[in-house]
């Protein structure tokens, strides 16, 4: 059974992370924000892309869970738009899919995902990812530190980058994996580190994930896209390429 995506539908808690919810099959938006609100969630429901881009421009909420198969506007669309766009391009995004190849999996972290969750899936798992993606994002903000190495700039409490002083949008995951790479001060850290320190030991991801962020992380950096290393055989390391 299909939703009415043109109504955002509200749901509100006092002093709580605002998430929007756009998922088209209404029996399982009703059973999600349900679960939102019992967990504590301001949660806005929207059943397709169009009304997912309104509501965002409107007000950005702290937490996307967006599923890809959506009428009108894809979910692969959406998140597309929202990471070439300086204002939206760092808000995280749970995907959602009924498509439970690696594949495509790979193609959701490549357009930006910060989780992917393939459907069916339990509400107790969603709502722990969700908990773990508003925690690396919380920490990160509270953590305050600024790294500077050759032209790129890291604010931790103000998640931001820039390079040569113009800013870069990235992702949670990308945001995290940056900082990582420049904590580390030219030590290489394999696949396994990273994966742990990114996304927490807790979640399931194969080396190619990693990869993929990788990628995304050395487009988005442009002409600074050399300072992160692969080593062959061992991992990654932020050192400068000269």
């Amino acid at each position: 059974m299909r939703g009415n995506g043109h109504e955002a539908s509200l749901i509100f808690v006092s002093d709580s992370k605002s998430i929007l919810l756009v998922e088209d099959e209404a029996d399982l938006a009703e059973l999600i924000s349900f679960n939102l609100l019992r967990e504590g969630y301001a949660c806005i429901k929207v059943g397709d892309g169009v009304s997912a881009m309104r509501e965002i421009q409107r007000q950005p909420p702290d937490l996307i869970i967006l599923d890809r198969m959506l009428p009108g506007r894809s979910g692969d669309e959406v998140i597309a738009e929202l990471r070439r766009t300086p204002k939206t391009a760092s808000i995280p995004t749970i995907m959602l899919t009924a498509k439970a190849d690696e594949t495509d999996e790979l193609v959701g972290f490549a357009l930006g995902a910060d989780d992917y969750i393939s459907k069916p899936f339990s509400m107790k798992r969603l709502m722990a990812r969700i908990g773990a993606v508003l925690r690396r994002v919380q920490a990160a903000a509270q953590s305050g530190d600024v790294l500077s190495m050759g032209p790129i700039l890291l604010d931790e409490g103000r998640m931001e980058v820039t390079v040569e002083g113009s800013p870069v949008g990235l992702t949670v995951t990308e945001f995290r994996m940056l900082r990582t790479l420049m904590a580390a001060r030219g030590r290489v850290l394999d696949r396994e580190r990273l994966i742990d320190s990114v996304l927490g030991p807790t979640v399931a991801v194969t080396d190619r994930t990693i990869d993929v962020h990788i990628a995304s992380l050395r487009k988005k950096l442009g002409v600074a896209s050399s300072w992160v290393q692969t080593v062959r055989g061992a991992g990654y390391t932020f050192r400068s390429p000269a």
